[in-house]
């Protein structure tokens, strides 16, 4: 039996590539208690706020997730059965980082839950399938309440028969942490709970297909995003001030970052992984052509309407004549057309000159899938003209839901007032957080092909822009290419996409829909002066037909 008076402090897994200012294992001072006002950091209460079932954290080095989750632990095994308590099996990558854990865990249970707190090392029996056993050194501290918490510090093949908490630290550089959550998963028949931390360890490891897939909502895991910048912001350094006895002051707060990122020299791609929370070896497609095409289907529209630079010079009423001409021939028989059973949807990518204005309305199948009704593409068309086409489409959509457009630069008249118009529709910033949140399900969608695309090269190549940058799916800032009609191109129906994907998951309610040609019971077809065409001369902000 070892104490945690004579535990040593446990160093990081690669220490030498670590400052020395960078606090390592279970190096607490005395009495400390960290439910003391201001202790925890606000990242920190959060994930202790957090009691669902199913957690997942991803997070930079050392911000503080795997000690909360060590207080969190020993509050849960220090309860009564009567209380909620139960046993509590950590399984980190390490074995030194099972000690490290089950310090923090015996230093609470003194100082927290007032009871001894002793480290007991045995020996866990860990059967293997093949029916053969093996033991693997673990670490343990049992309370009064009769439950435990217990480090298996050698990725245990038997937790299949555990009963309690699991809590998988450092999951990205477990041997196979899929076969871990499958091992563990019947434990929540009987109340348990399953814990997920980790830094990266690339783009491609199961930890991170396992962030897409909770991003995506695939898998009913509570996320938790928590970079080394946000621990920072939260008071980080402070903490370590308190530790190490240093003052505090802005000033070195900067110091001290700078000199963390710098220990990384030209590591930056390791730099970011570790302490931003990016995968490293993770610029490249985020779709292959295989599976966009696999998402594609001929027949689907593309309208395309593009005007020469004089045609803003030419008198109000002639652009809005011009611009009604092309929505009565090319926009009015498709949407006549669409199916009036089903849902409807719509994204807006804004661009007024150089790049296009891409206009992509989904329909809503039965089995949610979301098919491209069709695909709206303006070049050089004024303000005033591409408000007048968006409202003649959102019109005339049938029993249309939400919609979303790109209110950055720009685009933030049209998103303005197509939101000052109709209820339902989100302006949208595309900023790397909406990306971090929003691309990922979209993307996902294609590998479950549970999105339909117009059978277009410029749609594919489109969506083969979406790519990874900086942690993040987007279309590269500096991508441009030639599409068919020989205008430049920067992935403008993929964003259209994504954003009419982003609207289909939004909360909404229908609107009733019926066609202007279509004669009502109390009289004839609708003229200039009635509904049909109303929205060309009312007032902006007028919700001629209730809106969403």
């Amino acid at each position: 039996m070892i104490t945690a008076a004579s535990t040593a402090p446990v160093l990081a897994r690669n220490p030498a590539e670590l400052p020395e200012e960078l606090l390592r294992g279970a190096e607490l001072p005395e009495g400390f208690d960290p439910l003391a006002e201001g202790v925890l950091m606000k990242h920190q209460r959060e994930w202790l706020e957090d009691e669902s079932d199913l957690k997942l954290g991803e997070k930079g080095r050392r911000t503080g997730i795997t000690f909360a989750e060590a207080l969190d632990d020993t509050l849960l095994a220090a309860k009564s059965r009567a209380a909620g308590g139960m046993n509590v099996f950590y399984i980190g990558d390490t074995k030194d980082k099972g000690r490290e854990f089950i310090g923090y865990v015996a230093h609470f249970a003194r100082v927290v839950a007032g009871e001894a707190g002793a480290i007991e090392e045995f020996l866990f029996e860990d059967q293997k399938e093949d029916g053969s056993s093996g033991f693997i050194s673990a670490f343990r501290v049992i309370f009064a309440s009769g439950y435990r918490v217990e480090a298996l510090s050698s990725r245990p093949e038997n937790i299949r028969g555990l009963q309690g908490k699991v809590v998988i630290d450092e999951a990205a550089f477990h041997k196979d942490v899929r076969a871990v959550l499958d091992a563990v998963n019947a434990l929540l028949i009987w109340g348990g709970k399953i814990v997920v931390i980790s830094t990266h360890n690339g783009v491609l490891s199961p930890f991170n297909e396992l962030i897409l897939e909770a991003k995506a909502g695939k898998i009913p895991f509570s996320l938790h995003f928590i970079p080394f910048q946000k621990a920072i912001d939260n008071g980080l350094f402070r903490r370590v001030c308190l530790m190490t006895g240093k003052i505090w002051s802005n000033e070195a707060e900067i110091e001290w970052e700078a000199k963390i990122r710098a220990a990384y020299g030209v590591r930056t791609a390791a730099m970011k992984q570790e302490l931003d929370c990016e995968p490293a070896e993770s610029e490249g497609a985020a779709l292959t052509r295989v599976q966009i095409e696999a998402c594609m289907r001929g027949g689907i529209p593309i309208i395309r309407w593009a005007q020469p630079d004089s045609f803003k010079n030419l008198p109000e009423d002639k652009r809005k004549a011009e611009a009604l001409l092309f929505c009565e021939r090319e926009l009015k028989p498709v949407l006549d057309k669409l199916d009036p059973k089903l849902r409807h949807v719509f994204g807006v990518d804004f661009a007024r000159t150089g790049d296009g204005s891409d206009y992509l309305i989904d329909a809503i199948e039965d089995d949610l899938t979301r098919v491209c009704a069709f695909l709206a593409e303006l070049r050089n068309v004024p303000f005033d003209q591409q408000r007048d086409i968006l409202f003649y489409i959102i019109d005339r959509l049938p029993r249309r839901g939400a919609g979303a457009l790109d209110a950055s630069g720009n685009g933030a008249y049209l998103a303005e007032a197509a939101a000052l118009k109709y209820a339902g529709v989100h302006e949208v910033k595309l900023s790397q957080q909406w990306y971090r949140q929003n691309a990922t399900p979209y993307v996902e969608a294609f590998g479950d092909k549970t999105v339909v695309r117009p059978k277009h090269d410029d749609v594919l190549r489109d969506h083969q822009a979406l790519a990874y940058v900086g942690g993040i799916i987007k279309v590269p800032d500096d991508h441009r290419f030639k599409g068919t009609d020989g205008f430049p191109r920067h992935g403008d129906s993929a964003i259209a996409g994504m954003l009419s994907y982003f609207a289909s998951r939004q909360d909404y309610w229908e609107a009733g829909y019926q066609s202007a040609s279509t004669k009502s019971a109390a009289g004839g077809p609708p003229d200039d002066d009635n509904e049909g065409r109303a929205w060309w001369k009312a007032p902006l902000g007028t919700r001629i037909r209730g809106g969403f």
